[in-house]
């Protein structure tokens, strides 16, 4: 049996998205795989989107940012949290590397954290990196000019450097200054639509325009109530916002997002890399709010303008519900050719390679003990 521990940052859903496609790849390609998953997600979301059987540990080795809300960064709080960490990096790493040595691992799979691949380095565990951002780079872009900041930084890029590669994810933020960086393509789950069965379960008109709001995984939400009415359009509206109109419609745990977006007409998202290529990957246009002073943004929308319709959502927009016409604009457009999430298929293929090498090695470890 080969063991695949896999740490998924819990800083919002994008890299939950991008990492549950390859686990499901894995499980279909490889007979003998045990999958250990460990987050600070709740384990209802990561359920939701993984199919594969896993076993789930509680805990969070990175926080990425503290944020503000969806869109912004509580630097200061961030900036703090940093040093209260690497205060005693040296016995952190000590104490994840005895953990990955009593779990009996064959490869360490990261979404993005560094503490486990700086721990698997120190228990000969092969590891792997895999994201379209690192916290390294984003540290360095906002606190690259602080004192405190270089040992912090110094850490970051050693852990980051001891993995066997670096998966960066297309689209994705540069990384010139990470070792071992391999481009692989676009990743995103991608559904056939359902849209009859769909207007049956939440009682709408299949003939009526969808748009579906899904800001991602940090709550930030949008004054939808003070919204027009407008006849042939539905708004599929997260359900904890508690909107009754009867041109809202809600969604829960019941309906998988991936779900509602194969089937919509629209989506109103926040800068994020799941939302971006999920809804292109399925040819569904987008309206986004941006994220001011985002290092990734950039990438993305850059990606963004090849390969779906698309405009921006500014906060007065956003509030006022002033953006139909906008909308109707992005209707009328020609849709460009959809990507392809051949990222998948590139993964799951290194990562079935080290798993197998890995499990070689172990089972040789082994008899050489005995």
């Amino acid at each position: 049996m080969r063991h695949l521990f896999v740490d998924i940052s819990a800083h919002g859903l994008g890299h939950l998205a991008q990492t549950a496609p390859i686990l499901d790849a894995l499980h279909q390609s490889t007979t003998d795989l045990r999958l250990t998953v460990r987050s600070g997600l709740a384990p209802e979301k990561i359920k939701a989107r993984i199919a594969a059987p896993f076993e789930f540990i509680a805990g969070e080795p990175d926080f990425g940012f503290v944020m503000r809300d969806a869109l912004s960064i509580d630097l200061a709080l961030s900036a703090q949290r940093y040093r209260e960490r690497h205060e005693a990096w040296r016995h952190t790493v000590a104490r994840e590397t005895a953990f990955l040595k009593g779990q009996g691992v064959d490869l360490v799979f990261s979404n993005v954290a560094y503490l486990p691949l700086a721990g698997a380095a120190q228990a000969g565990i092969p590891a792997v990196a895999m994201c379209s951002l690192n916290w390294a780079d984003l540290f360095a872009h906002y606190f690259g000019k602080e004192d405190w900041a270089a040992a912090i930084h110094a850490d970051m890029t050693s852990a980051y450097a001891s993995a066997k590669a670096f998966l960066r994810v297309t689209p994705g933020m540069p990384m010139s200054t990470l070792d071992r960086l391999r481009i692989v393509g676009p990743i995103a789950q991608v559904m056939a639509p359902q849209r009859a069965a769909l207007a049956g379960r939440l009682g709408l008109s299949a003939a009526d325009r969808w748009v579906l709001i899904g800001l991602g995984g940090i709550e930030h939400r949008l004054p939808v109530a003070r919204w027009p009415r407008l006849p042939g359009l539905v708004w599929l509206v997260p359900k904890h916002w508690e909107v009754v109109r009867e041109d809202m419609c809600s969604y829960g745990q019941d309906l998988s997002f991936a779900e509602l977006l194969a089937s919509a007409d629209a989506l109103i998202t926040k800068t994020g890399y799941g939302s971006f290529v999920e809804a292109s990957c399925h040819g569904v246009p987008i309206l986004y709010l941006p994220r001011p002073d985002w290092t990734e943004e950039t990438s993305l929308v850059e990606w963004l303008g090849h390969n779906n319709r698309y405009a921006t959502l500014s906060p007065a927009e956003a509030d006022s519900g002033g953006f139909i016409e906008r909308l109707e604009q992005i209707w009328r457009a020609n849709p460009p050719p959809r990507p392809s999430p051949s990222g998948i298929r590139q993964v799951c293929d290194y990562l079935a390679g080290l798993l197998t090498i890995g499990h070689q090695a172990g089972d040789q470890a082994k008899e050489a003990r005995d």
